[in-house]
């Protein structure tokens, strides 16, 4: 993980959508079965996914397993209650927002504690040092940001350097047709010896090639449900973006690999990238997705790729963005 000691999973295993609300906790459960035999032991989640549920199914699946072997994170910032103070990044939302997680995840720490965005209702200052508490208490090894821009990093970093804590990644969004990071996050992080822990490297699933152009999507697909990310994906569903998606189908077969495949090649090929996080509804895309990890993609195959996505990437730096005022 960047420059720390920690090693990660080149593909980490992520229950943003789907444990506790895409999913049944049986499939949820057969997923992570599915990321420990594939030989992930690196797992990423978040206070507020699916309503505080999605860790408590993440702590369930992986009860029993041996704690030393795996690399658990989750995040805080998003609303999880009703409350004034059940969000941000304040000490008192902090401190008790680590012990709700580390209750619901089974765990007696974490070995990174993220945070979600950027609180600009909360001095700087204020969130560090309470992350520096986490961090001094054992209750979490490693802090991590997660959609940070790179002034904000460098001053993150600054003070956790004065604090004596490590904070070593940034976890952003990253894919083929997302690539706002590359121009100010990745220099920066790469300066200060932070890795990046990639979310939506397969574009919510459009990569996948399995939204076809004139088409309705797939039934019971995340476009199709609220909970799930509808919103997120549909600045993707577009004609010219689907046309162009399914251009990528010839290379991935002339490389032998699935669309999903090559997405997630496609991320793990910058040497900034510690892990890309993937999720999963069902097992057999875990074992399709682990198979990325690896893959080497020469000159060419790149080249191609860039001129077929070009016109529908995205690389504006000022999209990194969080919310200017509390959720």
């Amino acid at each position: 993980m960047g420059r720390s000691g920690m090693l990660v999973s080149e593909i980490s295993y992520g229950n943003w959508i789907t444990h506790g609300s895409q999913v049944e906790e049986d499939a949820a459960d057969a997923c992570v079965r599915a990321a420990l035999d594939s030989g992930i032991t690196t797992f990423d989640t978040a206070d507020v996914y699916a309503g505080t549920r999605a860790e408590s199914v993440l702590g369930r699946a992986l009860k029993g397993e041996r704690r030393e072997g795996l690399e658990i994170f989750t995040k805080v910032f998003w609303p999880t209650g009703a409350g004034r103070n059940d969000r941000g990044l304040s000490r008192k939302h902090i401190m008790e927002s680590i012990n709700g997680s580390l209750t619901r995840l089974q765990t007696d720490y974490v070995d990174l504690y993220q945070a979600h965005r950027y609180d600009y209702a909360t001095p700087l200052e204020e969130t560090m040092t309470a992350f520096a508490d986490i961090v001094h208490s054992g209750k979490a090894h490693y802090i991590g940001v997660s959609e940070w821009k790179a002034s904000e990093i460098r001053a993150a970093h600054a003070l956790a350097t004065e604090l004596k804590i490590s904070l070593v990644s940034s976890q952003p969004q990253y894919s083929m047709l997302w690539r706002v990071i590359e121009a100010e996050v990745v220099p920066t992080c790469e300066e200060l010896g932070l890795g990046q822990i990639v979310w939506s490297p397969m574009a919510q699933g459009v990569l996948s090639g399995k939204y076809l152009p004139g088409q309705p999507p797939p039934a019971g697909s995340r476009a199709t449900d609220e909970k799930s990310g509808a919103g997120f994906i549909a600045r993707w569903l577009d004609e010219d973006v689907l046309t162009r998606v399914q251009l990528l189908r010839p290379l991935a077969e002339q490389a032998g690999l699935t669309m999903a495949q090559l997405a997630i090649a496609w991320v793990l090929q910058n040497p900034n990238v510690s892990s890309a996080i993937v999720g999963a509804t069902r097992p057999e895309q875990v074992y399709d997705n682990v198979k990325a990890s690896g893959v080497k993609l020469d000159a060419d195959l790149m080249k191609a790729i860039d001129e077929i996505v070009e016109p529908i990437t995205e690389r504006d730096p000022a999209k990194t963005v969080s919310p200017a005022e509390r959720p």
